[in-house]
């Protein structure tokens, strides 16, 4: 059949991949676009604008969230493309605005070909995902998922005291309730890996089946401050010592529960940090991620079997958060890889340890992921890359997938 062959225009996606950096663009061909910012507007108002050429009808609901649909013969749920375009102070290129890019490059190669798709065909980009401007990341899709209440994000504010709620006022993207998006044939999110494995493995396609589940808790080692230079060491209770004790400990046990375990201490406060002072308290965290809750269960297991006192310090952990592994829905990430098969690319199974709108999306839509490379596995900084080649071959997966969920 003629859809089969369909491919998408590899120059045109990269000049308009190109024409989206370029709002926000740093001097070392970075991006910064903030969620709701003036940058993150003006491309807001690039995109609305390439997909009303196209004869699209553009929408928002009550998040800002846009949808841009293109009409099918049949007025049943979408097909639907999506991810967002605000990005991380001194971000990348990549991250996000390709799968919304990859969205509005399916739409165009249809009307090129003067295809009226079955379904219509919405592509979407969600407001905040990244979270830098206005916590918690993934605001507006875990909003529609019902996991963020709405009231508590508009609520929200930036560094400069800015709510949500004022940011979305003054943007002109705030939009009715009612044109949330509720159910869709397929949700689709390309996204580049952000990390080294599809580049180290050389394979092109990552067929993302879930995004792993994770717990993150605090460690609170409490001691006594004293004289750096009087007190013995047999009379200190160190809670720098015992904290590092502690991580050695953790690091020997989590290290042999499972290779595909990730874990990091993050993030450190030492008490009262000055060098003639033995610290008092050290708070740090410990974040661990994998696919299996099993082996999240055992982790916690190991964090809450600490002891309770370590070198005569108190020790006390508090689970700060967590979330289950999201499995993708089986027929569209079947889908997925045969249209991978169909075009011939190199491929792998693959989770994803960073979360994205499509783990939201997923509760109430069937939903998949692709991947493709990251150069060196960087992300969320101005080095991020990836091949133009890669991306055009990632947006072809897209455009199949989204042909085969139209040819029912």
């Amino acid at each position: 059949m003629q859809m089969q062959q369909l491919l998408v225009n590899g120059e045109r996606l990269r000049n308009t991949i190109e024409a989206f950096a370029d709002f926000g663009r740093t001097d070392q061909n970075g991006v910064t676009r903030l969620s709701l910012s003036e940058q993150d507007v003006l491309v807001r108002n690039y995109f609305r604008s390439c997909c009303e050429e196209l004869g699209m009808t553009v929408k928002t609901d009550d998040m800002g969230n846009m949808y841009a649909t293109l009409a099918g013969r049949e007025s049943g749920p979408p097909v639907v493309i999506g991810s967002h375009l605000d990005t991380v102070k001194k971000g990348g290129r990549f991250d996000g605005v390709l799968g919304v890019i990859a969205g509005l490059e399916v739409a165009r190669t249809l009307v090129d070909h003067g295809i009226t798709p079955r379904l219509p065909v919405t592509v979407m980009n969600f407001t905040n995902e990244e979270g830098a401007r206005f916590e918690p990341s993934m605001m507006a899709s875990g909003v529609l998922s019902g996991k963020f209440d709405k009231a508590a994000m508009l609520q929200k504010k930036d560094p400069e005291g800015t709510t949500f709620e004022q940011a979305l006022l003054a943007s002109g993207y705030a939009g009715e309730a009612e044109n949330r998006i509720t159910e869709a044939a397929a949700y689709l999110e390309l996204h580049i890996e952000q990390g080294p494995v599809l580049e180290r493995e050389q394979l092109t396609i990552g067929l993302v089946d879930c995004v792993v589940g994770m717990a993150c808790y605090e460690i609170e080692v409490t001691g006594e401050s004293d004289h750096a230079g009087t007190t013995p060491m047999e009379m200190r209770k160190d809670a720098l010592f015992a904290a590092a004790d502690i991580i050695t400990e953790l690091r020997a046990k989590l290290g042999k529960l499972d290779s595909g375990l990730v874990y990091t201490m993050g993030r450190m406060n030492v008490l009262p940090n000055i060098h003639t002072v033995i610290p008092n308290k050290v708070i740090f965290t410990v974040e661990a991620r994998h696919k299996d809750m099993d082996i999240v269960r055992e982790v916690e297991a190991i964090i809450n079997g600490l002891p309770e006192e370590l070198l005569e310090c108190t020790v006390h952990t508090s689970k700060l958060w967590g979330r289950d592994t999201v499995w993708f829905d089986p027929h569209i990430c079947g889908l997925v890889e045969q249209a991978a098969v169909t075009l011939g690319y190199s491929r792998r199974t693959i989770a994803s340890g960073a979360g994205h709108d499509a783990q939201f999306v997923a509760g109430f839509l069937p939903s998949a992921m692709i991947f493709v490379p990251s150069v060196n596995g960087k992300s969320h900084c101005e080095e991020e890359l990836t091949s133009y080649a890669d991306c055009e071959k990632g947006v072809n997966v897209v455009l199949e997938t989204v042909l085969s969920v139209l040819r029912g």
